[in-house]
């Protein structure tokens, strides 16, 4: 069933610190092969792009980049630093601009880029870089009047959540939903004991004892779901398209086997839950053929569990008593192609006519 498309706008906060003097480690960034330099100062934090002489550091964390504004007199000393001398990340990146009225120099760069790193928590996604402050020599090599400095700087995403600046209603699925449950669908076929209570310990069957099927669908946290059999084929080998073959349900959803004379076939009704479909079939053999191994391979798939059945996906059985077909939900019209044997739209199909795709009339059951 097709996915929903959503927008996602996030907010951020933003953090900077400056480090103008000392000396230190900084550890998240050794996993990176480098060991940084400079003097813990105060964290500031930013939503706009703009720097004061207390705070010489200002971030924008916008959707898909950061933006950092550096002012030049990073020391607050009143002393002007080059430009040239300052780079973003362990890349090394240069400067975007420079505003030469404010004396600012920019930094704009891909949340990925630059050698930034990615944290991941339950909660957020956090990407980490640096501006680097790497002094040119004096002129004067016997002195120093300069040390380098490191800012990291952080921009933080919330992960689990729908964010947006503006006051919108979402129409579509939760994005955590949508997220968590992405090829998270785990189906499953069991043949099961007499009452339905559990899975049957042992595949042996006789002639004239029944099987019972259960399909299944492990949604997780998706949205819910309802679960159909498409078809379902009988054969003497794990090729369904092998020969010979045998249909026991098709054309979306049909339990053809139900509509042979000797065969009481059907969808158990009502289901246990939506995500969860049982049948039973008369057990049988191929004609002919003194194997004793059959192989039955069913295509399942999920349908919202709100949306209403339709030819397309549809569970229907042939009660012999008023010799109609009746749907497990639904409305009976949905079943009125299983007697013509043509359920998918016109332009689509492919499928034989009726008289040659009865199982009674293409292979005998063994009584």
């Amino acid at each position: 069933w097709p996915r929903s498309s959503l927008a996602l706008a996030l907010l951020c906060a933003a953090l900077g610190r400056v480090a103008p003097y000392t000396p230190w480690d900084f550890p998240w960034s050794q996993a990176a092969g480098h060991r940084w330099r400079g003097d813990p100062g105060t964290w500031s934090r930013s939503d706009e792009p703009a720097v004061s002489g207390r705070h010489p550091v200002a971030v924008q964390c916008q959707e898909a980049q950061m933006v950092v504004t550096v002012h030049r007199d990073l020391f607050g000393t009143g002393r002007l630093i080059n430009a040239a001398d300052l780079t973003l990340g362990p890349a090394a990146c240069k400067h975007s601009s420079l505003n030469a009225a404010l004396n600012t120099v920019t930094f704009a760069a891909g949340l990925h880029e630059c050698g930034s790193i990615v944290q991941v928590t339950p909660d957020s996604l956090i990407y980490r870089t640096l501006i680097n402050y790497d002094p040119s020599p004096a002129s004067n090599p016997v002195i120093i009047r300069t040390n380098p400095a490191v800012i990291p700087i952080e921009c933080v995403y919330p992960r689990r959540e729908n964010v947006s600046s503006n006051a919108i209603k979402p129409t579509w699925a939760p994005f955590s939903s949508t997220l968590a449950a992405e090829e998270r669908l785990v189906f499953s076929l069991r043949l099961m004991n007499e009452d339905w209570s559990a899975e049957r310990p042992f595949t042996g069957f006789q002639l004239g004892d029944i099987l019972n099927i259960q399909a299944e669908v492990s949604t997780e946290n998706h949205v819910p779901l309802r679960l159909f059999v498409d078809s379902c084929v009988a054969a003497l080998s794990p090729d369904s398209d092998s020969s010979p073959h045998y249909s026991i349900i098709d054309f979306n959803g049909c339990l053809v086997d139900g509509r042979s004379d000797d065969t009481s076939s059907a969808f158990i009704t009502p289901r246990p839950r939506e995500d969860m479909i049982r049948f039973r079939i008369d057990v049988f053999r191929f004609a002919g053929d003194t194997r004793n191994l059959i192989y039955i391979t069913c295509h399942l798939k999920v349908t919202p569990a709100d949306q209403a059945p339709d030819p397309l996906n549809k569970a229907c059985s042939f009660n012999k008593a008023r010799n109609i077909w009746v749907p497990l939900e639904g409305s009976g019209d949905i079943c009125g192609c299983c007697e013509s044997g043509s359920c998918e739209p016109a332009a689509l199909s492919r499928r034989l006519g009726r008289l040659d795709r009865w199982p009674s009339r293409r292979f005998r059951r063994d009584a």
